[in-house]
């Protein structure tokens, strides 16, 4: 992947610097990597769900951790486990070691991971607070009917 000139962004969109630096990092993390393979999927609006292919781990071989907005999913085989004695003409399996990062975006945090059939299930729900929840605005009166004078006094009040 060829790097991306990000500085037009930095130049014309002002707050967005995070968002551009979201970009550069995402493009530095995953590079050409493509082991293990993965799904992500939009479940509803605030749900969602990553499932990676991991056929040959165990939940043991497994960890899945996050800090500060970075879902990080490593997958470790034991270096002693060799086929266990067996002998392949052909090993298409991949089970080497893998490290995957997904960057969260702000209020989404994991509810749980599941491994089933080879299938990792991470699934992530977006929990907004009750301040950045739309709300509705009733249209009436205001709470300040007349605008208060200082210094002057009102057209009625001088004749």
């Amino acid at each position: 992947m060829s790097n991306i000139d990000l500085t037009p962004l930095y130049r014309t969109m002002v707050g967005f610097d995070r968002m551009a630096n979201m970009i550069d990092q995402a493009a530095r993390l995953d590079g050409s990597q493509g082991y293990p393979p993965y799904n992500i999927e939009r479940v509803d609006d605030n749900a969602f769900s990553i499932e990676i292919a991991v056929a040959g781990f165990t939940e043991d071989d497994l960890d899945i951790e996050t800090k500060e907005g970075l879902l990080t999913v490593a997958g470790k085989k034991a270096e002693t486990e060799d086929g266990n004695g067996r002998n392949f003409l052909h090993r298409g399996i991949a089970q080497r070691s893998f490290i995957r990062r997904f960057q969260l975006a702000d209020h989404v945090i994991v509810t749980g991971a599941a491994l089933d059939h080879g299938v990792l299930r991470i699934d992530l729900i977006r929990e907004l607070p009750e301040e950045k929840k739309a709300r509705k605005i009733e249209i009436g009166a205001s709470a300040q009917t007349e605008p208060k004078l200082i210094g002057k006094k009102k057209a009625s009040d001088a004749a």
